[in-house]
């Protein structure tokens, strides 16, 4: 897959507004650096199933087309506001392993979970400008009362046991009131 692929990540996000690049380059927890500048904070899951992967998740996840992965989507709030869109998969076979607790999380953060486990490595981030024509694009804006044209997004595979998760924040509008 080349660079300008539509499906194509890339190694940094050199074209994002500083306000944005500073979440994009973050690397804690992103749920623990929102709790910190954020009064209230909540996790409002959104969807949970098996379901296919996007495809541009598929060779990341040595997922085949027809396969369903477990698939969990949350919305990360300050007060009453959406300012990141989450989207996690990890592959069927791996639900019985590493990623047990999964199905167990609710309204609690998984980030809670990656990052509480020292036995859980991450890899380097890829990251994109998400268009109307991404679905992650869509499922994010699904809160928003007027959605932008672009929203920037990063993921990252997280691996416990050698078995992969992946995960994909996408920034809301609101995250830039966040923003130091």
């Amino acid at each position: 897959m080349s660079a300008n692929s539509p499906l194509a990540w890339h190694p940094a996000p050199i074209t994002a507004p500083i306000d944005i690049r500073w979440w994009l380059l973050h690397r804690d927890s992103l749920t623990r650096l929102i709790q910190q500048r954020c009064g209230q904070f909540s996790v409002d899951p959104v969807f949970q199933s098996l379901a296919p992967a996007c495809n541009d998740e598929l060779n990341i996840m040595n997922l085949r087309r027809d396969e369903l992965a477990l698939v969990r989507e949350v919305y990360l709030y300050c007060g009453d506001t959406p300012v990141v869109f989450a989207h996690s998969v990890v592959a069927r076979k791996h639900l019985q392993g590493a990623w047990r607790g999964l199905s167990r999380l609710g309204n609690r953060s998984l980030g809670t979970m990656l990052f509480s486990n020292p036995l859980i490595h991450r890899a380097e981030f890829g990251y994109k400008q998400l268009n109307s024509y991404h679905p992650l694009f869509k499922r994010a804006c699904q809160r928003l009362r007027a959605p932008p044209a672009h929203l920037w997004a990063r993921r990252s595979r997280f691996t416990s046991e050698e078995q992969p998760i992946l995960v994909t924040e996408v920034f809301l509008p609101a995250i830039r009131e966040l923003t130091i």
